[in-house]
């Protein structure tokens, strides 16, 4: 009879028990995130290539929605020439609190401009992964898929003309 009381006590408490640890990592409602993630290219010879960074700032509005702003400057050495191409972009994620992992997936809108690309808007959809290894940081992998417009009417013609953009970086809530 008493070890069928603390069963019944061990399970009820189970459901808090695991709720209270899958709490201890990832976002609260209200808490800012800040990411930074590189990236680079050359060839063979290291006579030309490119390189970029991002970075986002964003603020969880629940546990699993979070809107974010992410800036992108890439920069390409080639033989022609040297181009300079930025990115900004506003987005709306949900996240799926699987404890220190966090897959999410959501939609961008943005701009691009620079050189060697036309000024344009670009928007589409995102997904990705983060992996909490302290209760406020996190390492992450996202990938996007750009398509270009320079108006609404552009939209559903060049959605099969997009691009991916790929990024693996380092994340913190605060």
């Amino acid at each position: 009879m008493k070890n069928a009381h603390l069963l019944a006590v061990a399970l009820a408490a189970l459901p808090l028990a695991v709720s209270a640890q899958n709490g201890t990592y990832g976002p609260t409602a209200g808490a800012r995130e800040f990411t930074l993630a590189g990236s680079g290219t050359n060839d063979k010879d290291f006579d030309h290539g490119s390189w970029g960074l991002s970075a986002s700032y964003g603020q969880y509005m629940t546990e699993n929605l979070q809107w974010v702003l992410r800036q992108s400057v890439n920069y390409a050495d080639t033989a022609d020439h040297d181009d300079w191409v930025l990115a900004t972009r506003a987005g709306l994620d949900y996240h799926f609190d699987l404890g220190n992992w966090r897959p999410f997936i959501g939609a961008n809108i943005g701009y691009i401009y620079g050189d060697g690309v036309d000024n344009t808007g670009i928007a589409g959809p995102e997904l990705g992964v983060k992996y909490y290894v302290k209760p406020e940081t996190f390492l992450y992998l996202q990938t996007e898929y750009q398509f270009f417009f320079e108006s609404a009417d552009d939209i559903n013609d060049n959605f099969d003309d997009g691009a991916f953009a790929h990024t693996v970086g380092v994340g913190l809530n605060f």
